[in-house]
Formats: structure tokens, C-alpha cells, sequence
């Protein structure tokens, strides 16, 4: 029920209505890529209409009347696709014009002031609807789409882990089958040349195999975990690609003081080593004239061994370094984005950490490995 001084206000505002919605669709700010810009008009008439009821509605009709115009404004904003704060901004400034037209009616200061709190109520009411609604909904389809991301990615390594374990089966056995007459050549024949870095290519191939096979989970049904010497599995890495190494003219300095083993799949830390060490002298060969691999490891609270491996080759672009053990991303132009992704399996199975950052010239891999019980015996 209007008062007799509501009653006055609202016939006054709503002889300054024309004017209103005039001064406010001059200045408010309409993307020319809004596709309800001819509704502004309209929405103003609304909200105008809104404001002129709080000074007779009851606050529970009038927080009702208001939520369900919120939310319809919001509903076109987010089909708009255009930036909220212009939205809150349109609103403050017809916040600003109503306030100010109050200020020159012929009202005293504690009608004036109970007026000015009802109208800073309603847009206040309006703008927590709206903007909540808006925020909610853009957070659900942003929630969507990064699900549909996920699912995508995980269709993606399913279809992979499909196709390898149904044809890289096939290509090993006869891949087993070269490497075997190798030994034999070599055994028949000692002094023929280019056998070994023969049988060292293939060896490579077969551990790029391996690489597919892992992401099929056909391998590791029926291994155990053993204890091995992570110190010798470098070694053997190091023998094992000296040929590129040599290629390559890296130097390797290595500082490893403690003798440690692990608990785990020998076969697999060995694979994760060999894929950071390779693909450092990958890029090293183009990069630089002194290429240089550091290898160095300490044990970090007592039960865990931290193991860098440090090249001095292109520093891996910022806005890649947070997703480069994610599938299907690289940084070579042939790259499958699948070897570091492999990696962080394999030390996350070992109940480890895996990570990569910049340290002044040098690109740094850092594993983080539990150590095995066998150390303190």
C-alpha cells in the first residue's frame, strides 16, 4: 500500500520517466555484437518499473518479482556472450539516475533517505541475482567443457592403448626376430662393422615400442618389484647411448655420492631415464656448441632420493611448462607428446614425483623417488 508521500514520488517519477530512460540509453555501454541490443530499451522500462514497486511491495513480493527479472537479464547476457561488467555498469548508471532525480523532490531528509535505501535495495537485490546466476551458469559450461576435454583425452588414450596392443605386438616379433640374427652375425662374423650401432638403433626402437606398449597396460600383468641400484641403471643408460652422446659431443658431468636402491620395475625407471637423457641430446645437437648433461642426485628426508637431470638446451616456453607432461603435447615439430607423459606415469606408479623447471641457463628434470628399505640394511 502506497503512503501518501510514496504516492507523490512515484506520479513524479513517472512523469520523469521519458526522460530517465532517455539519459540512461544515451549513456550506457551497447556492444554492437549484442544480439539484444534493441531489448534495452525494453529491459529499462522493466527495471524502471520495479524500482516504482519497492515503494509499495513487500520485501518478499518484491525480492520474488526481482529474482525473476534478474535471472531473465542474466539468461540473455549469457547468450550475448558479452562481458558482464558492462552489464553492472548499465545498472549502476540507472542506480545513479534514479538517485539523483530523487534528490530534487520535495522531500525532507528522513524521507529522502528512506527512499534512497529502498532503491539501493532493490538494484542491489538485482544485481546480486543477476550477476550470482551468471557466474553460477558460466561456471557450469566452463565445468562442462573441461569434462568434455577430459573425456576426450581419455577416448583419445583408449583408442591409442586399442591400436597399439593390437598391431606393436605383431611389429615386435619380427623386430626380436632381426635382433637375434644380429647376434648371431656377430657372433659368426666379430670384425663386421656397423653391427653394434645396428643392434643399439634396434635396441631404441624396441624401447619405443615399449613406450606405446605402456600407455596399453599389456605389460605389466605378472611383474614383481625388485630392488635395484638406481646408480647402475644410469650407468647402463649412459653405455647404452653413448653412440649418441658421442654423435652429439655432450659432455655428461655426473655427480652421484650415494650408492641407492629402489623398490620397483628396473625395466621402466631405466625407460623414463633414457627418454629425458635422449630427448636432451635431441635438442642439445642444434642448440648449442658446448652441450652439456648434468646428472646429479642427494637424499632428501631421509627416505627419498632426488635425482636432477640438467641440459643447457632451449629453456621449454613458460606457458608449456605447467602442461608438458600432458598427452599429446610437444615441443619438437615430430614430437607424439606421449614420451613425458610416459615418464610421469611411471615415477607417479613408484610412488613419486615427477617435474620440470628453469634453473638460470639449465632446463631441469627432477625425480623425486621413494628409496628402498634395502639402504638401511
Amino acid at each position: 500500500m502506497l503512503t501518501r508521500s510514496s504516492k507523490k514520488v512515484v506520479e513524479q517519477l513517472h512523469r520523469e520517466k521519458k526522460n530517465m530512460l532517455s539519459e540512461w540509453g544515451k549513456k550506457i555501454v551497447v556492444s554492437s555484437e549484442d544480439p539484444f541490443k534493441d531489448r534495452m530499451k525494453e529491459n529499462g522500462e522493466v527495471m524502471f518499473y520495479l524500482l516504482t514497486q519497492c515503494f509499495s511491495y513487500s520485501e518478499e513480493e518484491l525480492v520474488k518479482t526481482i529474482r525473476k527479472f534478474a535471472i531473465s537479464i542474466a539468461d540473455q547476457r549469457l547468450k550475448a556472450g558479452i562481458n558482464i561488467g558492462e552489464f553492472v555498469y548499465n545498472v549502476n548508471l540507472g542506480r545513479s539516475i534514479f538517485q539523483e532525480k530523487l534528490k530534487f523532490m520535495d522531500l525532507d531528509s528522513e524521507e529522502l533517505n528512506e527512499y534512497y535505501q529502498k532503491v539501493q535495495y532493490c538494484f542491489d537485490q538485482f544485481l546480486f541475482f543477476s550477476v550470482t546466476y551468471y557466474s553460477d551458469a558460466k561456471n557450469q559450461i566452463i565445468e562442462e567443457k573441461t569434462q568434455f576435454i577430459d573425456t576426450s583425452h581419455k577416448d583419445r588414450l583408449t583408442l591409442l592403448g586399442q591400436m597399439t596392443s593390437s598391431f606393436i605386438h605383431e611389429f615386435r616379433n619380427p623386430l626380436t626376430s632381426v635382433q637375434g640374427f644380429i647376434q648371431l652375425l656377430k657372433a659368426e662374423n666379430p670384425n663386421l662393422k656397423y653391427l653394434d650401432i645396428i643392434s643399439i638403433e634396434l635396441e631404441q626402437l624396441n624401447f619405443r615400442i615399449s613406450q606405446f606398449l605402456l600407455l596399453s597396460k599389456k605389460e605389466l600383468i605378472g611383474k614383481e618389484k625388485v630392488n635395484f641400484s638406481l646408480n647402475e641403471i644410469i650407468d647402463e643408460v649412459l653405455v647404452f647411448l653413448y653412440p649418441s652422446i658421442l654423435d652429439g659431443k655432450v659432455k655428461i658431468d655426473k655427480y652421484m655420492p650415494d650408492h641407492i636402491y629402489l623398490l620397483g620395475y628396473s625395466d621402466e625407471i631405466r625407460q623414463v631415464l633414457i627418454n629425458i637423457i635422449f630427448n636432451a641430446i635431441d635438442v642439445l645437437h642444434t642448440y648449442t656448441q658446448e652441450p652439456l648433461i648434468k646428472i646429479t642426485s642427494h637424499i632428501q628426508d631421509d627416505s627419498y632420493i632426488r635425482l636432477e637431470i640438467a641440459n643447457n638446451g632451449p629453456k621449454i616456453p613458460h606457458h608449456l611448462v605447467q602442461s608438458i607432461f600432458e598427452p599429446f603435447v610437444t615441443t619438437k615439430s615430430l614430437g607424439t607428446g606421449l614420451g613425458l607423459f610416459v615418464c610421469k606415469e611411471i615415477i607417479e606408479k613408484h610412488k613419486g614425483k615427477l617435474e620440470c623447471e628453469t634453473k638460470g641457463e639449465l632446463t631441469v628434470f627432477s625425480m623425486i623417488l621413494p628409496i628402498s628399505d634395502k639402504n638401511q640394511g
